[in-house]
């Protein structure tokens, strides 16, 4: 997958971040040219909620090879767990830049393994 393709599926689907579950892993590098959906700036944290969790499950469905409905539950808990535990600088940031930031993203890894779901490599 080319790095201009990740961020837009991201995007998509959560960012389809976030990434979120590829949100979660590594630096932000790939998205420095990466223009952030502008419907993230007046999204409803339930809005947010549903793109990271679509994000996730598309990551994840290409990690492990399993259909994107049957990661619906764990994606959730995921997406759930990820924006609760978020501070409002942090869900700034992440309406800004279309990514979570460092703090975020430590906090999205956190999920993940709460939720028992694979990190991105």
């Amino acid at each position: 997958m080319t790095t201009r393709r990740l961020p837009l599926l991201i995007a998509t689907g959560l960012l389809a971040l976030g990434a979120t579950a590829a949100l979660a892993g590594g630096s932000s590098a790939p998205f420095e040219q990466y223009q952030p959906d502008p419907a993230l700036k007046t999204a409803s944290k339930t809005n947010l909620e549903g793109r990271v969790r679509h994000a996730c499950a598309v990551v994840q469905a290409r990690m492990t090879n399993a259909p994107e409905a049957s990661l619906e539950r764990p994606c959730g808990c995921y997406a759930r767990q990820t924006l609760r535990s978020l501070d409002e600088s942090e869900i700034e940031a992440y309406r800004t830049t279309g990514y979570f930031n460092d703090s975020a993203r430590a906090k999205a890894l956190s999920a993940l393994d709460s939720c028992k779901l694979q990190r991105p490599v």
